[in-house]
């Protein structure tokens, strides 16, 4: 599906950003599920990515707030791309043990892929990076 070639030609653009912690995607290589992923999906591993930004929550607030074509929502999967915070909404109310079990960081940002050009969405979440890091 175009959704999760894009999402994979995202995670390897972003993959290893200055900004980022880590990068979140089972279609990448050094994934513990990729070869899961190659053998069962053909490589592809869906349509939602995670990126991990050092600078924490600030960091990840700065760059959902710089981005200009995802829409900020707590919701994943639609044909329009959406970006989401999960420590501050969709996983607010566990606690910070449990948070940090799952790998829900105060950094993490997850990604879900809509039908916009791929090149369109790695521009733009380069300059949210950039505008996290400063």
């Amino acid at each position: 599906n175009a959704q999760a070639a894009s999402a994979l030609k995202i995670a390897t653009a972003l993959d290893g950003h200055a900004a980022l912690e880590r990068t979140l995607y089972p279609g990448l290589p050094g994934h513990p599920h990729n070869a899961l992923v190659q053998r069962q999906l053909g490589g592809k591993g869906g349509t939602v990515l995670s990126l991990d930004l050092k600078g924490g929550k600030e960091a990840a607030f700065k760059c959902l707030n710089a981005m200009t074509i995802a829409v900020i929502s707590n919701n994943l999967g639609d044909a329009k791309s959406i970006a989401t915070h999960p420590a501050t909404t969709t996983h607010q109310r566990l606690p910070d043990s449990q948070k940090d079990e799952l790998g829900i960081t105060p950094g993490l940002v997850r990604f879900s892929v809509g039908l916009e050009d791929a090149d369109d969405l790695i521009a733009d979440l380069q300059q949210a990076l950039s505008a996290a890091e400063n």
